[in-house]
C-alpha cells in the first residue's frame, strides 16, 4: 500500500485537536477526563513522532480521527452519562446509557483497518494472517484496556471504581465491551477481505 502525498493527515490532526481542546475546557468530571485521556497522551504523540518514517494511508488517519473524537466525547461527559445518546436510549426504553458500547464497537470497526495496514506493510504474510492478526490485535487491545481500566480504578479511585468503570449494574460489562470491539473488527475485516477478492477476480 503506497503512502499518498498531501496534507490530509495534518488536517486530521488539526481537526481532532480543535475538538479535543473544546471538549477539554469543562468536562463533567476533570479527574475522570484525565484518566480517560491517559492513553490518548501516549497514542497521539506516537503517531506524530512516527509519521515521517511510517506514514499511514488517508483512510487509516480518517478512521483513527473518528474514533478519537468519539472517545473524546465519552471522556468529556463520562461514558455513562452522554446526554444526547442517553436521550435516544431512553426513548427506546434501554436500561443503560450504551455510548460505551458504541465506542467499543467503533474501536473494532475503525481501528482494525490501521492495524491491518501496519501488519501488511511490516510483515510478509499471506491473506489469512493479514486477516487474522489484526483481529487478534483488536481483541487483545480491548481486553488489555479493560484490565488497565480496572487496575487504575482500584489504585487511583477505589471508592468510585464502579461508577468510573461505567458498569451501570451489568456484571458482564467488560465481556460485552470486548464482544462489541471484536464484532466491529470482524465486520471491517470481512468487508476488506471481500473487496480484495472482488478486485482479484475482476
Amino acid at each position: 500500500m503506497k503512502n499518498k502525498p498531501g496534507k490530509y493527515p495534518y488536517f486530521c490532526l488539526f481537526f481532532y485537536l480543535i475538538i479535543w481542546f473544546l471538549l477539554a475546557l469543562s468536562p463533567r468530571d476533570r479527574f475522570t477526563w484525565f484518566l480517560e485521556n491517559l492513553l490518548v497522551f501516549i497514542f497521539v504523540p506516537s503517531l506524530i513522532f512516527t509519521f515521517k518514517k511510517f506514514r499511514l494511508s488517508n483512510i487509516s488517519y480518517t478512521t483513527i480521527t473518528i474514533f478519537l473524537i468519539l472517545h473524546s466525547i465519552g471522556a468529556h461527559y463520562t461514558y455513562s452519562e452522554v446526554p444526547f445518546v442517553k436521550s435516544i436510549f431512553d426513548f427506546v426504553n434501554f436500561q443503560r446509557d450504551n455510548y460505551d458500547r458504541l465506542v467499543h464497537f467503533s474501536f473494532g470497526l475503525l481501528m482494525v483497518y490501521p492495524a491491518r495496514e501496519v501488519i501488511t506493510r511490516s510483515l510478509n504474510l499471506n491473506a489469512f494472517w493479514r486477516f487474522y492478526i489484526p483481529l487478534i490485535i483488536i481483541i487483545s487491545s480491548s481486553a488489555s484496556y479493560e484490565i488497565i481500566e480496572m487496575v487504575t480504578a482500584m489504585i487511583v479511585q477505589p471508592e468510585n471504581a464502579i461508577a468510573w468503570l461505567g458498569i451501570q449494574g451489568d456484571p458482564f460489562d467488560a465481556e460485552k465491551d470486548m464482544l462489541m470491539a471484536a464484532s466491529g473488527a470482524l465486520i471491517t475485516s470481512i468487508l476488506s477481505l471481500s473487496k480484495a477478492y472482488t478486485k482479484k477476480w475482476h
